[in-house]
C-alpha cells in the first residue's frame, strides 16, 4: 500500500479540525515552573500540544507509518493538535470530568471477576507505567505503548485488552486527553473508587509511537523471588520499602488461568483495598515442615500450603482453599528486609495507606520529563461521593 494514501487523510484531518473548530477565550492551564523546568516557563500547555500536533500535521511530519494503529495516532494527535489551537486547554476541572467517567464505568463490569473494573483498570496504568528503565530512560507511562505490538501481546499484559477497550469508550468521549494521561488517571480512579488512599496526580503525557514501544522482561515474574523484585523494581528506581509497598495491590483483584496462569483473589474482598494483603500473610505464614522434625508429631503449623494442581507454583489458604499467594508474595515475608516493612504494614492500615498513595503517584510519573506536566504540584481529584457530598 503506498504510504501517499495515509499521508493526505492524516493531514486533512488535522487541518480541517483546526480550521473548522471556532475561536474561544483562553481556559486557564494550571501549568506552573516545576523543579527541572527553566525559570520563565510558558503560562500554559498550548505550545506543548501544538508541538505534538505539529510532528504529525505539518507536511514532512510523520507519514510513514509502520501499521495502522500509528496512522490512528496521527490522526488522533491531529484531533488533539486542533482543539488547542481553537484555544481550548484542559484544566482541572476538564480532567474530573474525565475521573468521573472513569469512575462510574468501574461499577458498569456486571458479572465480570467480583463486579468491578477497578482491579483490572489499575492493572493497565500500573503495566504502561512499570516498564521504566532509570538507565536508558525509555518506557514508563509517557508514550502509552501498550497500544502496539508486541508490546500489547507480552505475557505479562495477557488480558489487558480489556483494559484497554475500556478505556478506548473514555477516549472516544474525551478526544483530547493522551493515552498516557487516560491510563494512569484510570488508575488513580480504581484506587479511590475502591476506598483507597488519594494519589497525587497530574497531566502532561503525550501520545508515542510504536518504536517508542519497549522489550519484554520489564515487568516482574510472579513465579521468581526477592533477587528478581529487586532487579526489576531497582531498574525503575525504587528501593525495599517502595517494592513491599507497592506489592500490596494484590490486594485487588484476582489471578486468571487464562492470562498469568494462576487461580485466584488474594484478599477475601478484592474490590476493596486494606492493608488485609500484609495481615494474610502473616496471619496464614507458611512453614515447610516436610524435612523438620516437627514433622514426625504430625502437627500442621501452617495455614498456607502449596496448591496441589497442574498450574504454576502457587499457594492456597489451609482453611477455605480459596486464597492463594504467589512466589513473589510470599517472599516478602521469607526476606528479611522485605519482612520488617510488610510487618509494619500489617500492624497500621494507615501506614499501608501514606507509602502506598506516594509510591504510586511516583509510579504512575515514571518515564515522564518534568517540564511536560501542567502543573508544578500534583492535583487531588475528588471521588463520586465526595462529590455527592
Amino acid at each position: 500500500m503506498s504510504f501517499a494514501l495515509l499521508r493526505v487523510p492524516i493531514r486533512r484531518v488535522a487541518v480541517a479540525g483546526i480550521r473548522a473548530t471556532p475561536r474561544a477565550n483562553f481556559r486557564a492551564s494550571f501549568r506552573h515552573n516545576s523543579t527541572a523546568a527553566p525559570k520563565q516557563a510558558p503560562k500554559s500547555n498550548t505550545g506543548l500540544f501544538l508541538g505534538i500536533g505539529a510532528l504529525v500535521a505539518a507536511a514532512g511530519g510523520f507519514y510513514l507509518y509502520s501499521n495502522s494503529d500509528e496512522a490512528a495516532t496521527a490522526a488522533k494527535s491531529g484531533v488533539q493538535a486542533s482543539k488547542v489551537k481553537a484555544n481550548f486547554v484542559p484544566t482541572k476541572e476538564d480532567y474530573q470530568k474525565v475521573y468521573n467517567r472513569i469512575a462510574a464505568l468501574l461499577d458498569e463490569a456486571d458479572e465480570y471477576d467480583d463486579g468491578s473494573y477497578g482491579p483490572i483498570i489499575l492493572r493497565l496504568a500500573w503495566h504502561a507505567s512499570g516498564t521504566y528503565d532509570k538507565e536508558t530512560k525509555t518506557g514508563g507511562s509517557n508514550y502509552a505503548t501498550m497500544r502496539f505490538e508486541p508490546e500489547a501481546l507480552h505475557g505479562a499484559n495477557n488480558g489487558l485488552n480489556v483494559a484497554r477497550n475500556l478505556m478506548e469508550k473514555i477516549k472516544s468521549e474525551f478526544e483530547w486527553i493522551s493515552y498516557g494521561d487516560l491510563w494512569t488517571l484510570g488508575g488513580v480512579a480504581a484506587v479511590q473508587e475502591m476506598a483507597g488512599p488519594k494519589i497525587p496526580w497530574r497531566a502532561g503525557r503525550i501520545d508515542g509511537f510504536v518504536h517508542h514501544a519497549t522489550p519484554d522482561g520489564r515487568l516482574p515474574d510472579a513465579s521468581q523471588g526477592a533477587n528478581h523484585l529487586r532487579a526489576i523494581f531497582g531498574r525503575m528506581g525504587f528501593n525495599d520499602q517502595e517494592i513491599v509497598a507497592l506489592s500490596g495491590a494484590h490486594a485487588l483483584g484476582r489471578c486468571h488461568t487464562d492470562r498469568s496462569g494462576f487461580s485466584g483473589p488474594w484478599t477475601f474482598s478484592p474490590t476493596t483495598l486494606t492493608n488485609d494483603y500484609y495481615k494474610l500473610l502473616f496471619s496464614e505464614t507458611y512453614v515447610d515442615i516436610s524435612n523438620c522434625a516437627l514433622a514426625l508429631l504430625k502437627v500442621q503449623i501452617y495455614s498456607w500450603t502449596w496448591k496441589k494442581w497442574a498450574g504454576p507454583k502457587q499457594l492456597e489458604d489451609k482453611a477455605t482453599k480459596s486464597l492463594m499467594m504467589l512466589p513473589t508474595d510470599y517472599v516478602l515475608v521469607q526476606d528479611k528486609s522485605f519482612k520488617k516493612y510488610a510487618k509494619a504494614y500489617a500492624q497500621d492500615n494507615d501506614l499501608f495507606f501514606k507509602d502506598f498513595a506516594k509510591v504510586v503517584s511516583t509510579l504512575f510519573e515514571l518515564g515522564v520529563p518534568t517540564e511536560q506536566f501542567v502543573t508544578a504540584e500534583p492535583w487531588i481529584l475528588k471521588t463520586l461521593d465526595e462529590q455527592k457530598a
